[in-house]
């Protein structure tokens, strides 16, 4: 059967994506080598799925901005890992297994299965070889290893104090978890409560973690910002406060030390370990006790939000300012937080907003030390709120009159030669809390012994197997405390009765990792071959939400750079580039999500419309960092492009096997062979760029240019001709691979499309014609110069500036003004 012949058939998408499907896959087409070449790698890689139901439209476009970025590398001749795996763990699994009354192991891996053929349908190249499952033991096993290799270096400790707790899922959340002071999960607010947990130290790493972001040129700007600000990084001075009925040293943060004298109450966190000991007694221990319970049904947002009335209660206690001997009154108020310092802020009433307005409700005295300059003196009768820039110091004995930056070091410097302060940098960054009292997660490798202590557990009994329990419900401690046995252990230093740790994981342990996992997933010795890994890493595109940006992307950077420290891996940041990609939305507007019920599934659409159509219209409805308001409008469109346009242009194919990497002479061809290779050129271009940016829309607008001037009848030059061809072949092959491939087979080709390299451009047939442009100076005509006719006047101007003969006029001039006349002139005018 000829071209013609074939190219006359309907376009049969399902015959055409099944057949290639099972090419793909016969042919091995997306597994990556075992070891790479590390100077032509490309670890492209998605965030992995929460298996909490089928694939989605949201989900979809994600794994097909992945998808289209990993076939475009295997057409630039890379080494490609493109993984696909689960976080199969967690809070998410688990509510969705609850509301159906399932257990969440059959929920979850029913649900993998679904999705697995989802993806696969879709055609995404995942290497599905290197498949991982989080919930699975030869995963957990080393999730558990790493958790152990953290305890070994100080890194993973216990601790008892306040944490975020959910009332709703009876479990604790990391400060990562609660969002606007609820759960991010179930939408509870968020209380406090007094428990032991595991944490991991993320603070030792505060400063690399923030530092390290300037090594991140590829990152978006607003992640980076985020995490700056998530990590709050501050450079104050800490001064040693005394309490006046134990003598005993309160240590004190502040950023403003020249307000130091200004201090007229402490206010002191409900949660913070001092208040124990100021040993209350009376009416003050009862009222402070009260205020505690009152604190504890609060949320942080509520606490520590800028507006809204502000309470404490006084503890009858007081503390001396070590730098004039003044008593200050010590309160309990809620807005401060037990983790910031040692849980307890001094309070400057006149210098700031939220103490001027608690000191006015308890009429606390207002003492002002800064003058916003020195000829306006301010007065506490005057005062409607505090005055909080800069000025002179006053009232502040031998520092009075210094101001701004001379002021903070002179007292600085004060407070150290005293020995009554010291320089500090302050975190708003706290320990990663990673306990968590549920099910359906990574149990803790460690062993509670009355006589040893903390073990961990050997890593030969790894994994430590989570047990099948029918009764998971959460019931606000961990399950498995009720499994006798699980919990009872011989310990494995001195073999006497000992107990299990009973809490599992957060979820975001198991990911913090997983992206080395893939490197080397059938390792059952390791959990990845050090050498192996050092050839992948860095992973070079990651592809997620915004939404995890003071979450998991600051975990897994975080663990990436303990495992360079303890000599597993070479790199110290997990990715080099990094794309939030924006997220799908009903046709109200509402972003779709399981929880909401709101989703769109790409399975009809795929069925009905055919695989590559659907790809194709979810991108080009909109470039892929922006959000999209899916509608089936954009289908009926690209559809028509395709079936109409595209898929004929085969037909034209006059069977030749032109050399792809030849470019054509504009002088042996006609006006119309010149104007078609031109804007093949243009288009491979426009096209390479767009894919170098994600912005697929705009590299299918180019496409569907092309097919549209590509006329025939015009082109004598039958290599030209098919050269045309086969370029747009290769050209669609990343956005719609099924499709690429059978025309690719139609021209006679026997490999895939995507072994073939992709087009690159010919850089003499970019521009087109040249026009002349007259260059004037003061309105004297000094030169003339060629541009292309599409230039812009950025680009004439340039052009301009480069001739000899412009250059004697302007190089000691200042250029006032330029004065363009589009496709004849320049004017400059200088002074």
């Amino acid at each position: 059967m000829t071209v013609q012949e074939k190219s006359e058939k309907k376009y049969d998408f399902k015959k055409i994506e099944s057949k290639w499907q099972d090419k793909w896959n016969a042919d091995k087409l997306y597994l990556a080598p075992k070891k790479p070449d590390p100077n032509n790698k490309f670890y492209m890689l998605v965030m992995f799925a929460y298996p909490s139901g089928d694939i989605h439209m949201g989900h979809f476009r994600n794994y097909l901005i992945g998808d289209a970025v990993a076939r475009y590398q295997m057409m630039l001749g890379k080494d490609v890992l493109h993984p696909f795996g689960w976080d199969a763990f967690g809070l998410p699994a688990e509510r969705a297994a609850i509301q159906r009354r399932l257990h969440p192991e059959k929920w979850t891996l029913d649900n993998i299965s679904v999705s697995k053929k989802t993806l696969q349908k879709a055609g995404i190249s995942f290497d599905w070889t290197r498949e991982i499952n989080s919930c699975l033991p030869d995963y957990y096993k080393w999730t558990q290893w790493m958790f152990i290799q953290l305890y070994k270096k100080g890194l993973a400790y216990r601790k008892r104090g306040f944490v975020n707790w959910c009332p709703e899922d009876k479990t604790v959340l990391a400060n990562e978890q609660v969002k606007d002071g609820k759960c991010e999960r179930c939408g509870t607010p968020v209380t406090k409560k007094d428990q032991i947990q595991w944490y991991f130290k993320i603070t030792d790493y505060a400063d690399r973690l923030i530092d390290d972001l300037d090594k991140l040129p590829g990152w978006p700007e607003n992640v980076k910002t985020m995490q700056r600000e998530w990590i709050g990084r501050s450079h104050g001075l800490e001064v040693d406060f005394i309490i006046e009925s134990s003598g005993e040293k309160l240590p004190i943060f502040t950023t403003r030390p020249d307000t130091i004298f200004g201090v007229t109450y402490m206010a002191i966190s409900p949660e913070a370990e001092i208040l124990d000991r100021l040993h209350l007694k009376g009416e003050y221990a009862a009222r402070v006790e009260a205020y505690k319970k009152q604190a504890a049904a609060r949320t942080d947002i509520e606490r520590t939000a800028l507006t809204g009335d502000k309470d404490g209660v006084f503890t009858g206690q007081y503390a001396i300012n070590p730098f004039n001997g003044e008593k200050i009154e010590l309160w309990v108020a809620d807005y401060v937080l037990a983790g910031y310092g040692t849980g307890a802020v001094m309070a400057v009433p006149a210098h700031d907003t939220r103490d001027f307005a608690f000191a006015k409700k308890y009429n606390i005295p207002i003492k002002i030390v800064i003058h916003p300059d020195k000829s306006t003196i301010l007065k506490v009768e005057d005062m409607t709120d505090a005055f909080v820039e800069y000025g002179p110091m006053v009232n502040s004995s031998q520092f009075n009159g210094l101001a701004g930056e001379e002021a903070l070091e002179a007292v600085s410097a004060y407070a150290e030669e005293k020995e009554i302060g010291r320089h500090k940098i302050n975190y708003k960054l706290k320990d990663w809390s990673i306990s968590r009292q549920r099910y359906w997660g990574c149990p803790i490798p460690i062993i509670h012994c009355d006589k040893c202590g903390v073990v961990p557990v050997p890593d030969n009994d790894l994994p430590v197997l989570l047990p099948r329990v029918e009764n998971y419900l959460p019931r606000g401690r961990s399950p498995l405390a009720d499994i006798p046995e699980y919990i009872n252990v011989t310990c494995p230093v001195c073999h006497g009765n000992a107990q299990r740790d009973p809490d599992t994981m957060d979820t975001f342990v198991c990911s913090s990792w997983y992206f080395l996992r893939y490197v080397d997933p059938h390792n059952d010795r390791l959990p990845y071959n050090k050498e192996i890994a050092n050839a992948w890493m860095p992973i070079d595109l990651y592809v997620g939400g915004v939404t995890h940006a003071t979450g998991h992307l600051i975990y897994f950077r975080f663990f990436t750079k303990f495992l360079h420290d303890i000599g597993w891996m070479d790199v110290e940041e997990p990715a080099k580039v990094l794309f939030n990609l924006g997220l799908v939305q009903d046709s109200k507007g509402e972003v779709m999500s399981k929880s909401k019920g709101n989703t769109v599934s790409p399975i009809p659409l795929m069925e009905e419309r055919g695989i590559d159509i659907t790809r194709l219209a979810m991108y080009f409805t909109a470039p892929s960092e922006k959000e999209v308001l899916w509608s089936g409008e954009t289908l009926t469109g690209v559809e028509k492009f395709i079936i109409n346009r595209f898929y004929p242009i085969i037909s034209n194919f006059r069977g030749n096997n032109p050399d792809l990497k030849y470019y054509f002479k504009l002088e042996d061809l006609s006006q119309n062979e010149k104007n078609i290779y031109i804007k093949l050129n243009q288009t491979i271009k426009k096209i390479t760029e767009s894919l170098n940016q994600l912005h697929f829309n705009t590299a299918i607008a180019a496409l569907m240019e092309l097919v549209r001037d590509f006329e025939p009848a015009g082109i004598k030059n039958d290599l030209l001709n098919d050269t045309v061809i086969l370029k747009t072949i290769q050209l669609i092959a990343p956005l719609a691979p099924h499709l690429a491939e059978e025309l690719w087979e139609m021209t006679g080709k026997t490999s895939s499309v995507f072994k073939s390299e992709w087009p690159g451009y010919d850089p003499n047939a970019i521009t087109g014609e040249k026009i002349t442009i007259a260059v004037q100076v003061n309105g004297k005509l000094r030169d003339n110069i060629e541009v292309p006719t599409d230039a812009t006047e950025e680009l004439i101007e340039k052009e301009a500036y480069k001739s000899p003969k412009i250059q004697k006029y302007i190089e000691n001039s200042k250029i006032i003004n330029k004065i363009h006349v589009k496709g004849r002139l320049l004017n400059i005018v200088i002074k």
